[in-house]
């Protein structure tokens, strides 16, 4: 099943993918796919109902993210040895953990703005999940039973912001429309091999990244494990779990996000999302 939400920013309704691709309205059975609406029977409430039944969303309609807000929006850092490598940083013998504002998420065809002072704006296509069940210390053979599913996302990133002065990387993966979701969320049964997907981002019609999730020094299952002893993931939560090499700062020279470039973007099974480069 892949889920969306549509319509103006703020104004989305929620919605699904039938069979023929086709963006199907569901606020006759649903009001939103938001961090409350992963109780222990959305899936099958879902499941039931027959898409056919549905109507049509309008044509050309924007895609919102496909989570309205999440309660806590999770990334991982440095998660492929060649990224950190890139970075000039040591691999992480344990994963390195961060946030991202939940203000910083959109949709994943909206405008990327950069923030002003922004010198260093830089890209990372990654593997984002949803949790649907509550995680306290869940062991790693039982962490993807609490995976709701899967979905695109883009950290984008603020370099001086992140690393240059003190204090934490939040300051430089949080601002307005720093984190592009979707286009679908995509649940976990549909998804074969989450170790398995094939992660790529153009700059300007030039390929940046080219990975894979199973080059991952931490798998999914052991990264939800590891958070569920250093927090309570709760359903609705978004974790994000790295990138692989190819980013602005890792090149030589650096090359930085600038007004008007655009990025294309995607994950085997998860669609693609497109971005323009703005000026806050």
């Amino acid at each position: 099943m892949k889920l969306v939400r549509f319509g103006e920013r703020d104004a989305e309704k929620p919605g699904l993918i039938d069979a023929g691709g086709a963006i199907r309205d569901l606020s006759g059975h649903i009001s939103d796919i938001s961090a409350d609406s992963f109780t222990s029977d959305f899936y099958d409430r879902l499941a039931a109902i027959d898409p056919a039944s549905l109507p049509h969303a309008p044509d050309g309609v924007r895609l919102g993210s496909p989570i309205r807000r999440p309660g806590h929006f999770i990334a991982i850092g440095l998660n492929f040895a060649d990224h950190a490598i890139e970075a000039g940083l040591e691999v992480p013998a344990e994963p390195v953990i961060f946030s991202k504002a939940p203000s910083s998420v959109c949709g994943p065809n909206d405008d990327i703005k950069l923030p002003r002072g922004s010198q260093k704006g830089d890209w990372e296509v990654e593997l984002a999940l949803v949790i649907g069940k509550r995680a306290s210390y869940v062991s790693e053979a039982e962490a993807l039973s609490h995976v709701f599913g899967y979905l695109l996302c883009n950290d984008v990133s603020e370099r001086a912001f992140q690393l240059e002065g003190t204090g934490q990387w939040i300051k430089g993966k949080s601002a307005e429309t720093f984190g592009p979701l979707g286009p679908w969320l995509v649940t976990a049964d549909e998804i074969g091999d989450q170790q398995d997907l094939d992660m790529w981002l153009d700059l300007n019609g030039q390929r940046m990244q080219t990975g894979n999730t199973k080059t991952m020094i931490f798998s999914v299952a052991h990264l939800i494990a590891y958070l569920s002893e250093k927090m309570v993931l709760e359903p609705g939560d978004v974790v994000t779990t790295g990138t692989p090499p190819g980013v602005g700062m890792g090149r030589k020279p650096p090359l930085y996000l600038k007004a008007g470039d655009t990025m294309r973007l995607g994950v085997t099974g998860l669609g693609e999302q497109r971005q323009t480069v703005v000026s806050a």
